[in-house]
């Protein structure tokens, strides 16, 4: 390709702000270039919790975005992952205790359908009736948090680290912990896809299964 038309390439094509959700202030999270405003949505963006809120404690926590909408020169995001880093999930670990997890899908009061994976800690190694009764735990109070909340209040109870708590202060009950946390929380489907999904699902009589009486 010849630099003229490299030049003129590059000369069609505008940035665009990428601007978070209003629950996250709209701040913005970075920008991206495209010669269409079409060709903008879908694009994710992923940003530290850190960033966000000039906490570098939060460093850990990653926040990935995605394109639902475009203007004349900004593009307006979607919240669609919260994940813990590797490294900080890995310097969790201690020989000798246990790592109890559960993964979790839900669907908050307003439709949404999400993923939790909260993980726990212990101070020693937990037998397996304990880690039964600690995954149990997670289970309750993730559903319960979900039936109680919308997707946005949803995400802020695990940024803010309120549903990591509550476990945290119920399991420990059962069995010494030393840290419990959201490793991940993932949106799977918006409520117009789980409608979608509901009006496709067929419902099946009795009347139409064929019985065989012979």
């Amino acid at each position: 390709m010849s630099e003229r038309s490299v030049s003129k390439q590059k000369r069609g094509k505008r940035w665009y702000t990428l601007v978070a959700p209003e629950q996250f202030d709209r701040q913005e999270i970075g920008s991206t270039m495209a010669d269409e405003p079409e060709k903008v949505y879908g694009r994710t963006v992923e940003v530290t919790l850190g960033e966000l809120t000039g906490d570098q404690g939060a460093n850990n926590t990653k926040l990935t975005f995605k394109v639902n909408d475009v203007s004349t020169d900004a593009a307006y995001t979607e919240f669609v992952k919260h994940e813990l880093t590797r490294d900080y999930l890995r310097s969790l670990v201690r020989r000798g205790a246990s790592k109890v997890a559960a993964n979790i899908t839900i669907l908050t009061t307003d439709d949404y359908r999400v993923q939790v994976q909260p993980v726990a800690f212990t101070t020693k190694k937990a037998d397996r009736s304990q880690e039964k009764a600690i995954r149990r735990v997670m289970i309750d109070l993730v559903e319960e948090a979900a039936e109680e909340r919308t997707f946005a209040e949803l995400i802020d109870s695990i940024v803010e680290g309120h549903l990591s708590s509550a476990i945290y202060g119920e399991a420990k009950t059962i069995y010494p912990l030393r840290r419990v946390e959201v490793q991940k929380l993932s949106l799977r489907a918006r409520p117009e896809e789980v409608a979608a999904e509901e009006e496709a699902a067929v419902d099946v009589d009795e009347e139409d299964i064929a019985v065989d009486e012979a």
